[in-house]
């Protein structure tokens, strides 16, 4: 017998198909994609550099957790978002920065950039370079001591043997003495994370390869780089591997929750990153506008995604059309 009782139907909202894919595996899948760096690292700047991993790591996840408790919300530090702010934090530091700052950076990272706005998924700007900028606005001068590569290995401690100039600060003052292939490797100062160049590049093949990223942001921030360069008569190369060009593009740009996700919206903001990073490199007052630029987009994403937001499928039919 035939049944004539209607059929319930499940209602809800797009999209309803899944991948399979969960928060926990995508940021697992960035933590794997940043231990290349990770380990060049260590190399270069030796048990301080894994120290400060560590720390920011472990401060973001117990941060996280207390602040789940304290705010009766279900625990989320299993998704491993807390750990992947942490690595990214410490990859923005100097190497010899004091601990006490690298703690300071994650709490706020966590606690007033995050959690203060739902939690995952809910910020408007990238937790890490959020607290990146903090820093440097609290503590400048420590931000701001770099260190060279190898320096632990040296039975000097005097400050001539750590402290070294980035690319950035050479060029600015006109005496760069870096080979692109010094600048390709990583021997030289910087952040902890942003300076072996040929460890992010395999990083952002491995994200590529599990479609965790689309080139679409990071091409078009790195190729405005280069072109801005050009334009400016400075070397493209240089400018894409001094500073953090390549770690944002990667790593921060194409961060989930704070970046457009339609193609055209990823270009525009690509773009602008590098509109911006270009503009603070060649005018500002500072050497560095590759967080400063990130940030920024960050806020204007909502805008870009109104903009280039999908239409809907078919024609608009006037209420007088007969």
């Amino acid at each position: 017998m035939e049944n004539n009782m209607p059929q319930r139907l499940s209602v809800s909202s797009s999209p309803h198909a899944h991948s399979g894919e969960s928060t926990a595996v995508i940021m697992q899948d960035v933590l794997i994609a940043l231990i290349p760096a990770a380990i060049m690292s260590v190399i270069y700047f030796g048990w301080q550099a894994l120290m400060l991993i560590v720390l920011c790591a472990a401060t973001c996840v117990l941060t996280e957790y207390i602040c789940r408790r304290v705010m009766k919300r279900p625990q989320t530090i299993g998704d491993f978002s807390a750990a992947v702010t942490g690595v990214l934090l410490a990859f923005n530091l100097p190497p010899t920065i004091n601990p006490i700052y690298a703690v300071l950076g994650s709490v706020f990272a966590i606690v007033v950039v995050k959690q203060m706005f739902g939690g995952i998924g809910m910020n408007f700007v990238n937790p890490a370079l959020a607290a990146r900028i903090f820093l440097l606005i609290s503590f400048s001068q420590d931000m701001s001591e770099w260190s060279r590569p190898f320096f632990y290995l040296s039975s000097n401690s005097g400050t001539d043997v750590v402290s070294a100039a980035t690319p950035l600060a050479q060029m600015n003052s006109g005496e760069p003495t870096f080979t692109l292939m010094e600048l390709f490797i990583g021997m030289r100062g910087g952040c902890l994370g942003e300076t072996c160049i040929i460890a992010l590049l395999l990083g952002g093949i491995y994200l590529l390869l599990r479609r965790v990223i689309t080139l679409e942001i990071p091409l078009s921030f790195i190729g405005t780089v280069a072109v801005i360069a050009l334009i400016g008569g400075q070397n493209p190369l240089w400018h894409i591997m001094s500073g953090g060009v390549v770690l944002g593009a990667i790593f921060m740009a194409t961060d989930y929750t704070t970046s457009p996700t339609t193609r055209s919206g990823k270009i525009i903001y690509g773009i602008g990153c590098g509109v911006i990073t270009m503009t603070i490199r060649l005018f500002g007052s500072l050497p560095e506008g590759v967080s400063y630029s990130i940030v920024l987009m960050n806020i204007l994403t909502p805008h870009i995604e109104t903009l280039t937001h999908s239409r809907p499928f078919g024609t608009e039919v006037s209420r007088n059309a007969k």
